[in-house]
């Protein structure tokens, strides 16, 4: 349901030719060994890069490990990106994705409630936290943070398919309907939705 967050990195006026590419190589989302090599030569620019720049890269590099099922290698640069940049909401959040897909779930937590603290108006932070509590059985909370999202994004189809999971799981179908409706009436295409309406015995 979660899509990785991936960053767009900042463009130095001074990057021009191969060494440009490396940047258009690393932000790219198509070919995840160009991205990692892209992220991989601008890591290893040491005082050619910025800080930021090398956090952003670390970040990009471990977005790509978590699609190709290397959790620990993307925890890994998700936790050098915040050494290099202790401000990089993302990278928190990233980072709390990947803990909970090992079901680290209270370090999960951590990184959203960290990730929430230094950018307030992030829904998809809202929306990670909220699924990470719904692992652990804190329903209301749960609702709360997709709710959170929602406020933050009213179009937010994957907050609205979250908090619906988090009704069907608590018993309350009626909710559930109406989120998963509300899904499908932002995208029609919204397969998830479509999927539990069917559980639930419900005609999408």
């Amino acid at each position: 349901m979660r899509r990785p967050l991936v960053f767009a990195l900042a463009l130095t006026l001074s990057a021009t030719g191969a060494w440009a590419d490396r940047y258009s190589d690393c932000e790219q989302g198509k070919d995840p060994d160009r991205q990692i090599r892209g992220c991989t030569q601008i890591i290893e620019g040491g005082e050619k890069e910025t800080r930021t720049n090398r956090a952003i890269a670390y970040s990009n590099r471990g977005v790509v490990y978590k699609k190709k099922g290397e959790v620990d290698r993307a925890i890994a640069d998700y936790t050098k990106a915040i050494t290099l940049d202790q401000n990089n909401a993302k990278a928190y959040s990233n980072r709390g994705i990947a803990y909970e897909s090992k079901g680290e779930v209270d370090r999960a937590i951590a990184d959203h409630i960290k990730a929430i603290a230094l950018d307030p108006n992030n829904a998809i932070a809202y929306t990670n936290r909220g699924v990470a509590y719904a692992k652990k059985g804190e329903v209301d909370r749960a609702i709360a943070d997709h709710t959170k999202a929602i406020a933050l994004n009213p179009k937010f189809v994957r907050a609205y398919v979250n908090r619906g999971l988090v009704y069907k799981k608590k018993g309350d179908k009626e909710q559930a309907i109406a989120d998963f409706r509300k899904a499908l009436e932002i995208d029609p295409s919204a397969q998830y939705a479509k999927n539990n309406l069917k559980r639930l015995g419900v005609t999408p």
